[in-house]
């Protein structure tokens, strides 16, 4: 069976205690600056963040996770082919 989920970054900000979700670790740097956090994004790849070791320094723990969904049960959508007119204006 295939695992369904997507891995997600979750970052758990010590001074304010808020807590806020990310799909990659380049996404936490879009909205943060290495100095924000204390670590740089270079550091984290470095450290391998895995579900069983997440990153922790003054200012903030960042943990990865799976984020879980029910497979969906839709129908694939067949594939029409584009039917071509010439002398119209819809080609």
């Amino acid at each position: 069976m295939k695992t369904q989920g997507k891995t997600i970054f979750h970052l758990h900000l010590k001074d304010n205690g808020k807590d806020l979700y990310f799909g990659s670790i380049a996404a936490i740097y879009d909205i943060f600056t290495a100095s924000d956090l204390g670590v740089s994004q270079s550091r984290l790849y470095d450290f391998d963040i895995e579900e069983d070791r997440p990153y922790t320094n003054k200012r903030c723990i960042i943990r990865k996770s799976k984020l879980h969904r029910k497979p969906g049960n839709r129908k694939k959508e067949k594939v029409l082919t584009k039917k071509v007119v010439t002398n119209s204006r819809y080609v």
